[in-house]
């Protein structure tokens, strides 16, 4: 327990493993190979009139198999986040990634059987299994996808040296650099992290100044970086549309999901469709900032001069404060992160940038990554952040296979944290120019959140296609410009060196077609929120039950029962609604 909870501190790894030469570890291999020689004598017993408690046994061992094999591998995954130039986290890394493919490879022939079992004999079974049977419902989605159990193998041995190696190569290289700028006068060697705090400053040269050394590092690796994004791209078409017949690379990620692919194509449609409102917005910040027009270096320029910083034991109260008002529970949850220390705040050399939470398994309470620097939407990202640990420590109940809910839903918590704290922000607030600056971050935090990740999403659905076309790097870079010229039209000027932006974009790399989750649920949680406002306590319950559901019920069904229907173009319009009325309420102050 750390005794000090609220001191900015790395984290501790000791609930997972003591070290990374500990012999609990090293246990860790033995026990699971044991485990898998057992489970490996399963394959005889399959039939299709097993009975369904023999099932169930034979279910709950790939359970304890893949709990421990959660634990082996965000081990050496977290030691990586927090320093990025640990040459032994990323040799245990690669040790643990092909350990556990070689694992999975040698059970995979329970999910094929699975997969392949009759209809009436996988309902019958279905029907005994509670809370594993959404979780057997989304295999069997897989069915037309499924390869033989020969391929299956070939393909998660390939992964482990082809997609995630280069998808470490790429955090590892560009994890590594440092920007040079002059801050008052003096030179400064800084993070990425340090070095985004400066565009949100009032002053518009620094503003420029950081986002011109961020692309001119990434630019100078651009080619090499657009070179890894290629072959990712390639090897997401040749797996998933090639081999797995998929009708598109998108379609993959939203049968991961549970997001039917018309879902995502009308999210992305009204997002589109509403480029106006935030260009809108740009054209009322320009007017303030006492500007003709925006440079892209500008959008989250501060409308005010508020150098207010809140330092890390005041953010963490107030963090507190405002889950505590909702639902004392929350708070609760959300303090268990730092006192069971799983909490790294500082800012360092080499570590991983941005923030994160991982749960490595349902009983363990989240770890949680983020840079705190003291800026108010670093307290917001505190409370993103603890939102999802809330999240998954009130889906804790659920088995490892049903406690996650699905990437759009994953960001509802974090999220509705996030605005609860701005609201508190709001209302403890003396200062008319700090208050006017956080109503400006919310619609900032919103086209971040909103419009840019949507039309991230919507670059990588035309890049895929590009990069099949056989296009170069340079004409992935103009075509990106172009994505950028859309959003923004005639409100904000675009300065050349932004078409390398893409190649500085981490999920893209890593998870493919993640980023419109970021969409999704944000203007969810705008419906939810405006829902929470009407309503008061009749809501709580409702909104807990979305939350406590983890990944055991299909999202359409799940937020249906929450009145709400996501195939429905104006559910998604509804969300700018909000925003619309958000930015009325600013153009009316200015």
């Amino acid at each position: 327990m750390n005794p000090t909870p609220y001191n900015q501190t790395g984290w501790s790894l000791a609930d997972l493993f003591s070290a990374p030469d500990g012999a609990d570890l090293e246990a860790a291999f033995v026990t699971l190979e044991a485990q898998m020689q057992a489970f490996e004598s399963v394959r005889e017993q399959l039939r299709s009139d097993l009975p369904a408690a023999e099932f169930l046994g034979y279910v709950q061992q790939l359970e304890t198999l893949t709990l421990g094999m959660h634990r082996l591998n965000y081990y050496p995954s977290l030691r990586f986040a927090e320093n990025t130039q640990d040459q032994n986290a990323l040799t245990l890394m690669a040790r643990v990634e092909q350990f556990t493919a070689e694992l999975a490879n040698r059970s995979l022939f329970f999910e094929l059987w699975w997969k392949a079992l009759p209809e009436a004999e996988a309902e019958r079974l279905m029907a005994e299994s509670g809370d594993r049977r959404y979780w057997l419902e989304s295999l069997r989605m897989f069915r037309p996808h499924t390869l033989s159990e020969a391929e299956e193998k070939i393909i998660n041995l390939k992964n482990v040296t082809g997609a995630s190696a280069l998808s470490t190569l790429y955090d590892t290289l560009t994890n590594r650099y440092t920007f040079h700028v002059t801050v008052d006068g003096s030179p400064r060697e800084m993070t990425r992290g340090e070095l985004m705090s400066l565009v949100r400053q009032a002053d518009p040269d620094l503003r420029a100044q950081a986002y011109q050394e961020l692309y001119r590092v990434y630019g100078q690796d651009g080619p090499i970086l657009g070179q890894i994004y290629q072959t990712l791209v390639r090897d997401w078409r040749s797996e998933q549309v090639q081999l797995r017949k998929f009708s598109s690379p998108i379609a993959a990620r939203n049968l991961a999901n549970d997001i039917p692919d018309a879902v995502v194509d009308t999210l992305l449609s009204v997002t589109r469709q509403n480029t106006g409102l935030f260009q809108r917005f740009f054209r009322l910040k320009a007017r303030l900032l006492g500007m003709e027009r925006l440079r892209r270096y500008d959008i989250y320029a501060p409308v005010v001069q508020s150098d207010k910083t809140y330092a890390f034991p005041q953010a963490a109260e107030m963090v507190f404060s405002s889950f505590r008002e909702f639902d004392p529970q929350f708070a609760q949850l959300a303090e268990r992160v730092f006192a069971e220390n799983h909490l790294d705040s500082q800012v360092r050399k080499g570590k991983r940038g941005g923030a994160f939470c991982a749960t490595a398994a349902p009983t363990l309470t989240p770890w949680v990554l983020v840079n705190y620097q003291g800026r108010a939407d670093d307290v917001a990202t505190l409370a993103h952040e603890l939102g999802h640990a809330i999240h998954s420590m009130l889906a804790s109940h659920h088995s490892v296979f049903t406690a996650h809910a699905c990437l759009p839903l994953a960001e509802t918590a974090s999220t509705f944290g996030e605005m609860m704290l701005v609201d508190r922000l709001l209302s403890s607030e003396d200062d008319p120019n700090v208050r006017r600056d956080l109503l400006f971050r919310q619609m900032d935090d919103a086209y971040a959140t909103i419009q840019r990740q949507a039309f991230f999403a919507l670059f990588e659905r035309q890049a895929h296609g590009l990069i099949q076309e056989g296009a170069s790097v340079d004409a992935l870079a103009e075509a990106y410009l172009e994505n950028l010229r859309e959003q923004f039209g005639e409100a904000v000027e675009v300065a050349d060196e932004f078409r390398w932006e893409w190649v500085s974009i981490p999920h893209i790399y890593n998870v493919p077609f993640y980023v419109y989750a970021y969409s999704f649920g944000q203007l969810l949680v705008l419906s939810l929120y405006q829902q929470f406002q009407q309503e008061g306590q009749a809501f709580k319950p409702r909104y807990r039950r979305i939350l406590e559901a983890g990944g055991s019920v299909a999202p359409v069904k799940l937020l249906a029962e929450a009145g709400i229907d996501i195939y429905a173009e104006s559910f998604w319009q509804g969300g700018y609604a909000v925003l619309s009325r958000t930015l009325d309420q600013l153009e009316k102050l200015a």
